[in-house]
């Protein structure tokens, strides 16, 4: 699967703030396509991903932002597959938002993942905003408007300690304060930014991309998910309307869907990087890959140990995507009802598949250079990608942790946590 570097050009822009991006990445000259249905998401990722992968590693090689491709993206209406139909958008089953994210990531995982915090925040905002900002939230994304994250922040004991402060005064809300990790937030025309209020109550403020105190710096020197553009946001006095300030702070005291949400979609993009190496590593040892010298055969597509290793990925592979399948029935079905143990059984089954989908992602990243061999290593080829990518991406939540919670589960009925990482 584009194996070849082919000759590109692109406009380098050296783009070190939010000042840098040109405004063509943000003007709407006409609103995005509605999704009406689940079919129509998947064939659309499809045909998405054919564009994003011709240039995804020529963007990994040399950090470049997918300006281009972040519009084509949320022009395409799949930014809104998740927003309820008494909205306006399409509702799709969280099966297929799997499927979707699985397939972009399979094209491009650092492009995937900018879209995976607007999708996540979704479900959030139709828990916690009023009425009336889901009208005005909703309305906006509809219209082909991207939301970037501005959560978590550096020096704290734990990744949930926050200095950020969202404070009332006579213009509605001022918010100060330094976030990291702030995925996609250069590209988005609203940054989402969680604080805390004097009284210690988490709030979340959407602040429009040219706000003046928001600065966006593009630092994230990351080895892999290099054009995820996860850098830092400086938040000084950021002044916010009250219609864009909304209360998150029942976190894991509710009954919620919202961090098991978001792990569906990380693990499907972990999913997706697994599907592109292994995709990559078949097409190497057909074309390239000379047999082993004790294999005493004429291709290396005829090794026994190279077959069973690539039916080894293949199964494992599959196995995942079947628990991702899975977990997204048990989200839909904790929606239609939700109790606190139909909400741990999809966290459950969320869990399980994030444990299979990271291992497969670093187990064929890696395997593929034993496979295709020494060749498969030259730098112009850029297939370390996918195992950066890979080691990158599932550091965002330790599988350690999901074996440990998963087996108290089992053992003594303890229910798992809630939040975005579990």
């Amino acid at each position: 699967m584009n194996i070849k570097i082919q000759d590109l050009q692109i406009e380098n822009l050296k783009i070190e703030n939010n000042q840098d991006i040109p405004d063509s990445v943000f003007e709407q000259h006409q609103p995005a396509h509605i999704i009406q249905n689940d079919a129509e998401a998947i064939a659309a990722a499809k045909k998405l991903a054919e564009i994003f992968r011709q240039q995804a590693s020529h963007r990994d090689a040399n950090r470049l932002l997918p300006l281009q491709e972040i519009v084509e993206f949320s022009q395409s209406g799949l930014w809104c597959i998740n927003i309820p139909k008494q909205y306006g958008g399409a509702q799709v089953k969280h099966r297929t938002l799997s499927q979707v994210i699985r397939i972009l990531a399979s094209a491009d995982p650092a492009l995937t993942q900018i879209s995976e915090n607007h999708l996540s925040f979704l479900e959030q905002v139709r828990l916690d905003a009023a009425e009336e900002q889901k009208q005005l939230i909703f309305g906006n994304i509809l219209k082909g408007q991207r939301l970037g994250n501005a959560l978590s922040e550096r020096g704290g004991r734990t990744v949930i300690d926050l200095k950020t402060r969202i404070t009332p005064n006579a213009q509605g809300y001022a918010v100060n304060g330094k976030k990291f990790y702030a995925t996609g937030a250069i590209l988005a025309h609203w940054v989402y930014a969680v604080g805390l209020d004097d009284e210690g109550n988490e709030l979340t403020a959407l602040i429009p991309h040219h706000a003046p105190g928001l600065s966006i710096i593009n630092d994230w020197s990351g080895f892999g998910q290099r054009s995820t553009a996860s850098g830092t946001v400086i938040l000084d006095n950021v002044q916010v309307d009250a219609a864009y300030v909304i209360p998150t702070g029942a976190g894991g005291e509710s009954i919620n869907l919202v961090g098991t949400i978001s792990q569906l979609i990380h693990s499907s993009i972990d999913a997706g990087i697994a599907h592109a190496a292994i995709e990559d590593a078949i097409e190497f040892v057909q074309k390239y890959t000379r047999p082993w010298i004790d294999a005493d055969q004429e291709h290396a597509v005829d090794d026994q140990f190279t077959q069973a290793a690539v039916a080894e990925l293949k199964i494992k592979l599959h196995a995942a995507e079947a628990l991702l399948d899975r977990a997204g029935d048990f989200v839909d079905a904790a929606l239609e009802n939700l109790t606190e143990d139909n909400a741990n059984a999809a966290t459950l089954a969320v869990a399980e598949a994030k444990v299979l989908s990271a291992e497969i992602a670093i187990l064929a990243s890696n395997k593929l250079f034993e496979l295709a061999g020494t060749r498969a290593a030259l730098s112009e080829l850029n297939l370390d990608r996918h195992w950066r990518n890979a080691r990158i991406h599932t550091l965002h939540d330790p599988v350690r942790w999901k074996y440990k919670l998963i087996g108290e589960y089992y053992l003594k009925g303890k229910h798992l946590p809630r939040h975005p990482w579990s």
